[in-house]
C-alpha cells in the first residue's frame, strides 16, 4: 500500500473513500465493498489525532488494517491547525489534484472542513466523477461508529468491539525489557510493551487472548494497567505467551485482547499472584 504525501499524487484512475477511518469498522466495510465493484485500484482518506479518547488505531496500525484490506494507497492528514482551518472547497480542491479519481464513496453523516461546513452535497457538486452516499450502518438500532467501538473498548468489551469492527482491536509495540520478574520469580516470563500515548485504550486489567509475534500466534494472558503487587503504577502492557519461549526483546508484536478475565489487583505475596496466574493461563483454554 502506497502512503500519498502532500507533495505526491496518485495518478492511476482510482476509487476514493473519504472519512477519517480510524480503522474500519462494519460501517466502513459497505462503502468498501462498493468501491471494490468499480475494479478501480481503491484509496482511502484517514485523520489522525482530534479525537477525544485517543484513537482506536494508530498510524502504523491503520496502514496495517488498510494494507490487509487490499486497499492501493492511503491520503494521510494529521487533525493540524491549518488542516482544521481549511475551507471545504479548498480541501476538495486539494484533494482531487492528489489523486486521479474516478468514483467517490463517503457516508451521509461524513464532514469536513473548517466548522465541518463541507458535506456529501457539496462532495457531489464539486467532485470530477460520481459520488455515492451511503446510508448510516446500525446494529441494535444504533449507529455503528468508531466513537462506539472505543467505549466498547474502554469497558473491556472485547466481543462487542470486535462485533462492529473488520478487523478485531490489537496494539502493536516493539518489545521492551521490563522489571525481569515474571520469570526467575514468578515462573511466568514476560513481554513489555508501552501503549501509545495517542492509542485509546481497554479497560484496565487482565485479557485472555493471543500475541502474533515473529515466531508465530500464541495464546497469551494479557495485562493493561500498573502492576500493584510490586508497587508498579505505570500503565504498560504485560503479556504471558504459553507455549513461547525465546527471546523476543526489540521485536515488533501485536497483541490482541479478546476477553476480559478480572481486574487489577494487588496480591499479598508473588506465590499469591503466582497461583493467580495459574488460574489465568487456564482460562486462555476455556471457550
Amino acid at each position: 500500500m502506497l502512503i500519498v504525501s502532500a507533495q505526491e499524487a496518485f495518478s492511476m484512475p482510482c476509487a476514493l473513500l473519504l472519512g477519517g477511518f480510524d480503522g474500519l469498522h462494519r460501517g466502513h466495510g459497505a462503502l468498501l465493498a462498493r468501491a471494490r465493484g468499480t475494479g478501480l485500484p481503491v484509496g482511502i482518506t484517514t485523520i489522525l489525532g482530534g479525537k477525544a479518547g485517543g484513537e482506536l488505531f494508530t498510524r502504523d496500525e491503520r496502514r496495517q488494517i488498510f494494507a490487509q484490506e487490499g486497499i492501493a494507497f492511503a491520503l494521510e492528514y494529521d487533525f493540524s491547525e491549518r488542516f482544521r482551518n481549511t475551507p471545504p472547497q479548498d480541501f476538495l480542491r486539494e484533494l482531487f489534484q492528489r489523486a486521479n479519481v474516478k468514483a467517490v464513496f463517503c457516508g451521509e453523516d461524513f464532514r469536513f472542513g473548517k466548522d465541518a461546513a463541507g458535506d456529501a452535497r457539496l462532495i457531489g457538486a464539486l467532485a470530477p466523477c460520481p459520488v455515492t452516499v451511503l446510508p448510516l450502518a446500525t446494529e441494535g438500532g444504533e449507529k455503528i461508529a468508531t466513537s462506539r467501538i472505543k467505549a466498547m473498548v474502554a469497558r473491556g468489551d472485547m466481543a462487542g468491539a470486535n462485533s462492529l469492527l473488520l478487523r478485531p482491536y490489537f496494539l502493536t509495540g516493539c518489545v521492551e525489557h521490563g522489571r525481569h520478574v515474571g520469570g526467575p520469580v514468578l515462573g511466568f516470563p514476560t513481554l513489555n510493551l508501552t501503549v501509545p500515548a495517542q492509542k485509546a485504550p481497554p479497560r484496565e486489567g487482565v485479557y485472555a487472548g493471543y500475541v502474533r509475534t515473529p515466531a508465530g500466534d500464541f495464546p497469551s494472558v494479557i495485562n493493561f494497567g500498573a502492576r500493584p503487587t510490586f508497587g508498579v503504577t505505570e500503565r504498560k502492557t504485560e503479556a504471558y505467551l504459553d507455549g513461547f519461549s525465546g527471546d523476543l526483546y526489540g521485536a515488533q508484536v501485536c497483541v490482541f485482547p479478546e476477553r476480559f478475565l478480572r481486574p487489577v489487583m494487588k496480591f499479598e505475596s508473588a506465590q499469591a499472584l503466582r497461583a493467580q496466574l495459574e488460574r489465568d493461563k487456564e482460562a486462555l483454554h476455556v471457550p
